[in-house]
Formats: C-alpha cells, structure tokens, sequence
C-alpha cells in the first residue's frame, strides 16, 4: 500500500433559477437560500477531515458552495476553469416542459444526431480529458491527505463513468450526483482504487429535485426539469 490520496468532487449546491433555464456557464446564477444551506453543511460535514487543499470551478455557484468550508479551514481556494460546467448548445433553453420544448422548438432538434458524442455539447471524452487532469492535479497538492474540488453534475458524472470504465451513454435523471453530493475519488499513490458516493445535504433536497439534470430553485414545478 502506497500514499492514499483522497480528492472529492462536490458539486454545488441548488441555484436560484425562477425561469427554470438550463444555464450552463451562463454568468449571474447565485445559490439560493437554500442552496446556501446546503453549503453550510458541507463545511459542517467535511471541515473536520484532513482536507489541505480546496479547487473550483470559475463559475458563482460553485465558489459560493465551497466558500464556507474554504472559510472553516482557512484555505484560499484555487480557480480552475478546466472542472467549469460543460458546454450545452441548449444554454438558456427552458425544459420544464420535457419533451414538448422540442414541439415548441424544433429547431434543437438538430442537434440530437449522435447521443453518444454528445452532439448537443462539449464530447464526454473532453469533459473527462479536462476533469481527470485536474483531479491528478489536485491529488499532487494534497498528496497523503484530501482535497475537494467543486464542479458540477455531467463533469463530476462524466468522470465517474469514465474512472469506472462505464459507458458514457445515460439519461440525464439517472446521474448519482444530485446537488452538494460528494463523489470521493481514492488513490493509491496515483492510482485509483476506489469511487465512493454520499450525500452530506441529501435530507435538504427536495425530493421531486433529486434527479433534475439541473438546479431550478425559485421556479415554479411546471418549469423545473
């Protein structure tokens, strides 16, 4: 047995979005009340582990996540735009209306081709490229101890699937990563032994949430996705 590293992907907690728009990497979307509280409970949760160092992505949500347990251990986070939410052709798009946004707009349509790339977004294998590399990055500077990065749900996801060998082919509400969730990637000097999953904010979710491939706190349930 080698140094064990661990590095925890956070992701953020649920945004304030009354329209109920996939946002992307829009600018201006901010925590809600409660998105706050689950931050909170994060740094309640995991502020007492052996964590040295603290990464995230550029965009609000995520810093305003990490931003209590930042101050719990008196780390100044380091940005990194390489775990920033994916790119999503279908940003400011609202579909809480399922299926029938493509009856209003078929338009998308086109670009749904190919699921497997995906052609709507940024290719998996280039949010694994990007995620991965900052995950052993992170596991450099806290070697021996842990770090926590935070990002959000399909590059946090897309990781996994990758780390695990799995297909990269999913329905988006089946993503095990709901909002403030911890996906804890083990090493062994640099070799990964071991992905494990909790939810130290679960009980905060609201349960119709759970499985949104995006967060919509505010809006009204017909606007959710």
């Amino acid at each position: 047995m080698g140094v064990e590293t661990i590095v925890h992907l956070l992701r953020h907690g649920e945004v304030h979005n009354p329209d109920g728009i996939l946002y992307g990497r829009m600018d201006g979307f901010h925590l809600s009340d409660l998105g706050q509280q689950m931050a909170r409970r994060i740094a309640d949760s995991i502020g007492d582990r052996d964590i040295v160092h603290l990464r995230t992505s550029p965009l609000e949500r995520a810093q305003e996540t990490l931003a209590p347990l930042a101050a719990t251990l008196g780390i100044t986070p380091e940005v990194d735009p390489r775990v920033i939410e994916s790119g999503n052709k279908f940003q400011g798009v609202n579909f809480g209306a399922g299926a029938r946004t493509f009856l209003k707009r078929p338009d998308l349509l086109r670009h749904m081709y190919n699921p497997f790339r995906p052609s709507w977004g940024e290719p998996y294998d280039e949010i694994a490229g990007r995620m991965v590399a900052a995950v052993h990055d992170a596991r450099d500077a806290a070697a021996g101890h842990e770090a926590v990065v935070v990002s959000h749900q399909l590059p946090i996801w897309t990781t996994r699937l990758f780390l695990e060998k799995r297909s990269y082919l999913h329905h988006p509400k089946t993503r095990q990563c709901t909002l403030c969730s911890l996906t804890s990637v083990v090493f062994d000097d640099d070799r990964v032994v071991q992905v494990r999953y909790s939810e130290p904010a679960g009980d905060l979710i609201p349960v119709g949430d759970r499985s949104a491939p995006f967060s919509a706190g505010g809006a009204p349930r017909e606007d959710r996705p």
